[in-house]
This record gives structure tokens, sequence and C-alpha cells, in this order.
């Protein structure tokens, strides 16, 4: 009995260390960062791209005020209420003692500068395919805009969920890193397959979930649940969406749909962010949503 209850506490020790172990949050390596500078006018345009200001100014701001990145805006889902944090350069309640490591870090691993686990309400998910040069451009830009000296709101997340430490877990099994989503597309399609995957983070909404709140990439692009509870969100694939490539990029400069509709709800937040895109962005985004595999119903 003795020998039994010490191999069982041999492999209690062994598996908690191994959990602690692959659980931890992870860090870019430094060689990659060496030498690495950022430009405030090109960040502008992956501050656009990214879709910062949607989440991060506050609810219903316009003009100047969209640049006030104080945080506040609320995110119901399953796990819990998530709050936008403040991202301005305030040196106290915002990233303004941030390092270009810091926001690397925190966009393509999810870790924090205390080296804690973000929850991926935040879409690190999709950011990990941003490139270093525009996280870089990207901070350069963040310290060039006002301070907001607002402490950010604490996350209304309850047990299991506040353990931060499983998201180390989570993102074992959910947060890809193997390349694009969608292997082959036209020439035409890359940049807007990097503007969409990457920076866009569109699939964080368009692609349904598991129930873990892992993406479904076998189901990519192709609709889901709000998670609000009203309505869903479109499937944007060929299978659902008939627009032509310029029916999309018109769309995503102006909110006006083929039929004289217009955006609404989040997807018009989505497009004062694409309006501000280049033309040939906008189309790149077009014909890369017209390469995607069409994928059906995937939001019942």
């Amino acid at each position: 009995m003795r020998r039994l209850a010490r191999a069982l506490a041999i492999l209690a020790v062994t598996g908690v260390a191994a959990f602690w172990y692959l659980t931890a949050p992870r860090s870019e390596p430094v060689e990659n960062l060496t030498g690495l500078a950022g430009d405030a006018g090109r960040g502008a345009l992956v501050f656009a791209a990214g879709g910062c200001a949607s989440c991060h100014a506050a609810p219903g701001a316009e003009g100047a005020a969209r640049l006030e990145l104080g945080g506040g805006r609320r995110f119901a889902s399953p796990f819990g209420t998530f709050v936008a944090p403040n991202i301005s350069p305030d040196p106290e309640h915002g990233i303004g003692g941030w390092s270009v490591a810091d926001l690397v870090n925190a966009m393509h691993h999810g870790t924090s500068p205390e080296g804690a686990h973000y929850y991926p309400a935040f879409p690190y998910t999709s950011y990990a395919r941003v490139s270093l040069q525009d996280i870089a451009d990207l901070h350069a830009y963040l310290l060039t805009l006002p301070p907001v000296a607002r402490p950010s709101a604490p996350h209304e997340v309850g047990f299991p969920f506040n353990i931060r430490r499983l998201l180390g877990g989570w993102k074992l099994l959910f947060a890809r890193h193997d390349g694009p989503v969608v292997k082959d597309v036209p020439p035409e399609a890359e940049r807007g397959r990097y503007l969409v995957e990457g920076l866009g983070h569109c699939g964080e909404c368009h692609t349904p979930r598991n129930a873990l709140g892992g993406l479904d990439y076998s189901r990519w692009l192709g609709g889901a649940p709000n998670p609000t509870g009203k309505g869903r969100i479109p499937n944007i694939t060929p299978a659902a969406l008939d627009w032509s490539e310029a029916d999309i990029a018109y769309y995503l400069e102006t909110g006006f749909t083929p039929d004289f509709d217009s955006a609404g709800g989040e997807m018009a937040e989505v497009v004062k962010n694409t309006a501000q895109l280049s033309p040939e962005d906008r189309a790149s985004i077009a014909a890369y949503l017209k390469a995607v595999p069409p994928v059906r119903d995937a939001a019942q």
C-alpha cells in the first residue's frame, strides 16, 4: 500500500508539474524582435484594419472621440461578460508603459506584460497571423493617441472561467499557429486573406464555435449565433453571399448593399474601419471572400 500511495503521489506531482509547464503563458523569442521599429503613419492603417476603435473607444463614439481608447464596452458571452480595457497611452491606466514586445506578446500569444493569460475575447487567435512589423507600426501609432486616465473595468466572469491558468490549456487546443486558414487563394486575394484572417479578425464573429469557445475552422466564415443571443451573424462564404467582388468592395467602402440596404449593428462599425483602407485592400478582401470554400447552414 505504501508503494502504491508513493506511486500515486509521484504521478500526481508529475501531472501538476506537466500541467503548470504546458499552460504557462508564452512570449515572443527576443531574437525575433531585434531591430524592430515602428512607423506611426503606417500604424494608422493597421489600426483601422484591426478595428481597434470599434472595441476600445467608448460605445457610440464618433469622430475624434473614436481615438480615445479608454475601453468600457461590454461583450456578453456564454462564459460571462468581458469588458474592453483601456489601451490609450495613459501610463497608469493604459498601455503608455508598454514596449513593442509587450504588444507583440499580447497580440501573438495572448500574454500580458505581467505574464498572465488574456481571455480570447481579445482576438489573439486571429492577431497571431499579423506580422511583427505591423504590430510595431501599430504600437508607434497607439502612442500618438490621446491618453485616457480611466481604470479598466474588471471582466464579469465566474468560476471556473475566472481561473486564468486554465486558458493555457484552451490555447493549446484552439489557438492555432499553423499558417493561414485557407491555404490556396489566387494572388489577388493574398492581401485580403491577411486582412480577413489576421488584422480584420472576421472569423471571430462569422465562424461558429464549439462548446468551449474554440473556432470551428471546418466551417470557416459560415455564420454563427450572435453571442448576445439575438439573431445570427451571417454566412459570408460563396454558399450564401452571392454578391460580386465589386459589390463586396463597394459595401466595405460605403456600407450600401446591392439591394439598396445599408450596414447596421456591428457591421456598421466594421465599415467605418474598412472605409479607411485603400481600394486595392478592399478589392483583395472581396477576392478572398469569393475564394473561400462554401459552407452551408453553419449558423443553424
